[in-house]
């Protein structure tokens, strides 16, 4: 049997340059560390609710909707899948997060578009809230 440690560093070295980005922003995404969060994204990048609302336009206002969402306590990331081609990398993800009602998790499907290494555009769906009872 291979060491779960072995398959993950197997994953890593065979991941492209595009998802390496994605995975150090989902890491500080969880670290709540906005600076290194923030050094993955473009200064010109857009943030959507897909397919087309945007959310955040430029990195001033994707650090001021980061740090907002970093002062969750129970805030973390979990990477359910990972896929990518070209310039495109596409996560499935759920998402704990603290909601106006209360505490709960999110199923969400990330579409991230890179150029020079950097974040450009990200797609959000988002499914529905499952609150915590």
């Amino acid at each position: 049997m291979v060491p779960a440690a072995a398959i993950r560093t197997e994953k890593l070295m065979s991941a492209t340059a595009n998802e390496v980005i994605i995975q150090r922003q989902l890491d500080a995404y969880n670290a709540k560390d906005i600076e290194t969060f923030m050094a993955c994204w473009a200064p010109d990048a857009k943030v959507y609710a897909h397919p087309d609302t945007l959310l955040a336009d430029g990195a001033t206002a994707i650090r001021a909707r980061h740090e907002l969402r970093f002062r969750e306590p129970n805030l973390f990331g979990q990477l359910i899948q990972r896929m990518s081609t070209g310039n495109t990398v596409v996560d499935r993800e759920v998402v704990t997060r603290t909601f106006p009602e209360g505490p709960g998790q999110v199923d969400v499907i990330a579409i991230y578009e890179l150029a020079d290494e950097k974040i450009t555009r990200a797609w959000f769906v988002m499914g529905e809230p499952r609150l915590d009872l």
